[in-house]
């Protein structure tokens, strides 16, 4: 397949391997059930990250690096992340733990270095 023809999340996912991750964190997304993602995070996936579940809402962009794609209700372990901005993987490693947000809050984080 040719590089014009590959799918955007597959370039994307190809992309975000290339970078230098901004953090590891363990992750956990919430099961469909309990209000999480109703489709699979493929990778090349990201969504905002935040700090807190307290308003007002304010996060930053980040992508975490799989390698395989992430199931509703999965856990995983030392995942690195890829945000926009220095600032942004700093605020989540001072925070310690974080959450993933796509309208609502579908997962969350807990920062290991």
């Amino acid at each position: 397949m040719t590089d014009e023809n590959r799918d955007p999340l597959e370039k994307r996912a190809a992309s975000l391997r290339r970078m230098a991750p901004g953090l590891i964190a363990d992750i956990q997304l919430y099961p469909t059930a309990s209000g999480g993602k109703q489709m699979v995070a493929r990778p090349g996936w990201g969504c905002p990250c935040i700090v807190s579940q307290h308003e007002p809402l304010s996060g930053y962009d980040g992508w975490p690096v799989l390698r395989e794609p992430l199931q509703p209700g999965e856990k995983r372990a030392e995942v690195p992340f890829v945000f926009l901005s220095p600032e942004g993987a700093e605020a989540m490693r001072q925070a310690g733990h974080f959450y993933l947000w796509e309208g609502r809050f579908i997962g969350e984080a807990t920062v290991l270095s």
